[in-house]
């Protein structure tokens, strides 16, 4: 098959189900923290629909994962793909939440209170990752998913499809970042706990990356 004629590859970028701080609102970086017991059983309810042979991720498909090391996108990981062989999965720093520094565990009215004017997304977070720094990992994760898919369009090697299980701004600069925008510009993206974003590229062009779906039956308030 030409490489003009195989389906152009994908990335799954998902985030972790709920923990007690996503549902409160507290930043939640290094703090690892477990999924409660709803969101347990929401990725479960989810994998069902999402994860299997001819579903929209097809484990035959998968070529690797990459798997945030902190537990609840671990586990989020495993649940999903528990009722299926579990594919080939890579953990990784690199995949691992905006490092908070000195505003980790705190909501974003008392971050504003001690700095008036804060954005993460202009002024990072002292004490944690600067905007340069998070951009530059995130930047780091899309050239590794990249070199994936250029090997299985251009060489015919590797299967199609790649996969990220992570967190939530990470995920909201990683969709920025993959279709070629500012950092600042992932607050446009809402990504809820267990999310599925699907990442791939148009006009059969590894050139123009695209996004095709947002928040795939993820529970939406």
């Amino acid at each position: 098959m030409s490489s003009n004629a195989r389906p152009m590859p994908r990335l799954f970028l998902i985030r972790h189900g709920e923990t007690e701080w996503s549902l409160n609102g507290r930043h939640t970086g290094r703090t690892d923290i477990p999924l409660t017991a709803r969101g347990e059983e929401q990725i479960k309810e989810k994998a069902q629909i999402l994860v299997g042979d001819g579903k929209i991720i097809d484990p035959k498909n998968l070529c690797t994962v990459f798997v945030s090391p902190r537990q609840r996108a671990h586990r989020t990981f495993h649940l999903l793909f528990e009722h299926v062989e579990t594919p080939n999965h890579i953990l990784t720093e690199n995949a691992r939440e905006w490092d908070y520094g000195d505003y980790e565990g705190l909501l974003s009215h008392e971050i504003k209170e001690r700095q008036p004017g804060w954005s993460i997304w202009k002024d990072g977070c002292p004490g944690g990752e600067s905007v340069e720094e998070m951009q530059k990992r995130v930047d780091t994760c899309i050239a590794h998913v990249r070199e994936y898919h250029r090997q299985y369009k251009e060489e015919g090697i590797h299967t199609r499809d790649v996969c990220i299980v992570a967190h939530g701004h990470f995920s909201r600069v990683f969709i920025a970042r993959w279709i070629n925008f500012p950092l600042h510009l992932g607050t446009h993206f809402n990504v809820e706990p267990g999310g599925v974003a699907v990442l791939s590229y148009n006009h059969n062009s590894l050139d123009e990356p695209a996004l095709n779906a947002l928040n795939l039956y993820a529970d939406v308030n």
